[in-house]
């Protein structure tokens, strides 16, 4: 019998700020001892900022860097070489990065405002995920255009040196690529990241940003610590398949989805690209219940940090300081929190948990526990439904024999309790809204643990 309504309106709000100590960046993030995520004392929530260091001025930039860590992002990925005009085009104060195209004479003016960047955003406890470059300025990737071949072999193992001397002491995560395939420039990539592993050893991870998968041609580089994929800008994207395939390889590595679909603002939504704050949630939840260690949000007037002053791309025309507080934006940190409120480093895939036919596309449900795969020896367990449907949950995959239950709300951060009962191996529920664009996720614990609301 279904104890969907038995629920009680007990909601728990979970606080929207969560100051600047996002991160304890004095700790060097690890990969865990079972191969499946990050350690440190918190959750990779990135942002994508790709224009950061190129177009903002550093009175911009600190208002955009205290935004996110105020709402909870952890990790801002940013590109030192930009792909708008990075090489011809100055930065905010006029300074191009090199001084006459030479790629062994670096402008220092350039290098100081990423740097003053760096340093603001660890005094904020963010990580920077530093792109040393876009990858249209790296050999074999876009044949045809200006300085498509500016960082080559013979120099990428110096430019990896360079920037990995300059930030070894820095919260940085390093990640290769930019929108590329490594298919016909692995050999710069693999010296890139000689030169930055030269630098900083072990002390700072390295992955690589696909246009697609990362995994299909790195996940066997010695340098790769960590998956990432770009599942697309589409409004009916969904990323928890590329997702589950990457879970799966041996040997085992982190993974996550570092460029899903971009929210746009409301007020200015495409016709042909109508994404919103629902889509993406579903991408996060998706990606986070379906194995990866993290998950980044992106939207279109931030990543190219665009204003007036800027051609837009994309069809943007809602400027970046007024972009920062989509509803999305504000609503990706409360998966953080859930993540947070129950043990995260034990945690599985669990898609068996789910008892009765699950449906594809969109309305796909998404299922993770902690525990060992195959076992009953769970703690808790957490239920993504993207929709309205009702599903059979498999309860026996928890050890106790008394379940306490909560719907928490992927929108607002709420929890309601839905009580505690006597365990039986199945469990019918509904969520408890059937509303368009509205989802859900059920969470049950064994009662005996006293977990917080979720």
């Amino acid at each position: 019998m279904s104890k969907c309504f038995l629920f009680f309106a007990l909601f728990v709000a979970l606080p929207l700020g969560l100051a600047t100590h996002a991160v304890e960046t004095t700790r060097p993030i690890a990969v865990s001892e079972n191969g499946r995520y990050l350690t440190y004392t918190d959750f990779y929530l990135g942002d994508t900022a790709w224009e950061l260091f190129h177009r903002l001025d550093r009175e911009e930039a600190d208002i955009y860097l205290r935004n996110r860590a105020e709402k909870g992002y952890t990790v801002i990925q940013a590109v030192v070489i930009a792909e708008i005009s990075g090489l011809t085009r100055g930065n905010a104060y006029d300074d191009r990065p090199y001084i006459a195209q030479d790629s062994a004479r670096p402008r220092e003016a350039y290098f100081a405002h990423v740097d003053w960047i760096v340093d603001r955003a660890e005094s904020l406890g963010l990580y920077v995920g530093m792109l040393p470059t876009w990858g249209r300025w790296v050999g074999g990737n876009d044949e045809g255009k200006d300085y498509n071949d500016f960082f080559n072999e013979g120099n990428a193992e110096a430019y990896g040196a360079f920037l990995a001397n300059r930030y070894e002491d820095k919260p940085i995560i390093w990640i290769l690529g930019g929108d590329r395939q490594p298919t016909k420039s692995r050999a710069v990539w693999d010296a890139m990241a000689k030169g930055i592993r030269g630098g900083v050893g072990k002390g700072q991870l390295i992955s690589y940003h696909p246009r697609t998968d990362s995994s299909t041609e790195l996940h066997h580089a010695p340098w790769l610590d960590f998956n990432m994929i770009q599942s697309g800008h589409s409004p009916e994207s969904t990323n928890y398949t590329a997702i589950e395939r990457d879970y799966a390889l041996l040997p085992i590595k982190p993974c996550m989805d570092s460029e899903p679909a971009y929210e746009y603002p409301p007020d200015a939504m495409p016709e042909n690209r109508p994404v919103g704050a629902i889509q993406v949630r579903r991408n996060a939840y998706w990606a986070v219940f379906a194995g990866a260690h993290g998950h980044t949000y992106g939207t279109h007037p931030i990543w190219q940090m665009y204003d007036e002053e800027h051609k837009p791309r994309w069809d943007v025309v809602t400027p970046w300081h007024q972009s920062m507080d989509l509803p999305g934006a504000s609503q990706l940190p409360y998966l953080k929190q859930l993540m947070l409120s129950r043990p995260f480093l034990t945690r599985i895939p669990d898609q068996a948990i789910i008892a009765s036919k699950n449906p594809d596309g969109l309305a796909r449900i998404q299922a993770t526990r902690d525990g060992q795969p195959g076992a009953r020896d769970a703690t808790y367990l957490m239920v993504y439904f993207p929709k309205h449907v009702t599903a059979s949950i498999r309860t026996d995959r928890i050890g106790g024999d008394t379940l306490a239950g909560w719907w928490f709300n992927p929108r607002t951060g709420e929890s309601a309790s839905i009580g505690a009962w006597a365990k039986t191996d199945v469990y019918e529920t509904t969520p408890p809204s059937n509303v368009e664009g509205e989802d859900w996720v059920l969470v049950i614990d064994d009662e005996t643990k006293g977990y917080p609301a979720p």
